[in-house]
């Protein structure tokens, strides 16, 4: 679980490692969300929702599992509403990936169709607490929360969609299901 907090990198094109050598960038995310369509992609609907049940419940309950430690205090946190879309996001890319043959088209689809849950639950819970005026609402407009949480993490989020969908194709091949 700690290596979900490693924060996702990519280099420079191969033909290019001659002449700069090899350069890595920061995709600004981490493997966490990776992590959580993976198990939908592997486990299907079931474990993956019960996975990351298991991983609310464990940061609720003060284990330090969350980006900022843990604890019942993270309810009230804007970005809260993103680990609680994991939990109909892993469901949604289980029930999907596990609908076809896992074809990359298919797995690429089921991470996409996750990704999207998790952030409309993040932004619903955004909504929610600018409406009840929750601690750090009134630093930034909900736009401007929205932006943060979701827009600019986009970019790096879906290159690690694709590198889950890659590994998930080669272990369901693998692992002959």
């Amino acid at each position: 679980m700690g290596g979900t907090f490693l924060e996702a990198y990519v280099t420079t094109l191969p033909w290019n490692w001659g002449q700069h050598g090899i350069q890595t960038f920061s995709l600004g995310v981490t493997y966490q969300i990776g992590g959580v369509l993976l198990v939908g992609c592997l486990g299907g609907k079931n474990a993956g929702a019960l996975a990351q049940i298991a991983y609310l419940v464990m940061g609720l309950t003060l284990l330090p599992v969350f980006s900022e430690g843990g604890g019942i205090g993270y309810i009230k946190l804007l970005q809260f509403g993103y680990l609680l879309g994991f939990i109909p996001g892993a469901w949604i890319c289980g029930l999907i990936a596990f609908k076809a043959r896992p074809r990359l088209e298919s797995l690429a689809f089921s991470c996409l169709c996750g990704l999207f849950t998790v952030h409309l639950c993040g932004i619903v819970y955004l909504a929610l607490g600018y409406i009840f005026q929750w601690k750090g609402t009134e630093a930034q407009t909900l736009m401007q929360a929205i932006l943060k949480y979701s827009w600019y993490a986009l970019p790096g989020q879906l290159i690690v969609v694709c590198a889950v969908t890659v590994i998930a194709f080669i272990l369901r091949h693998l692992m002959f299901y």
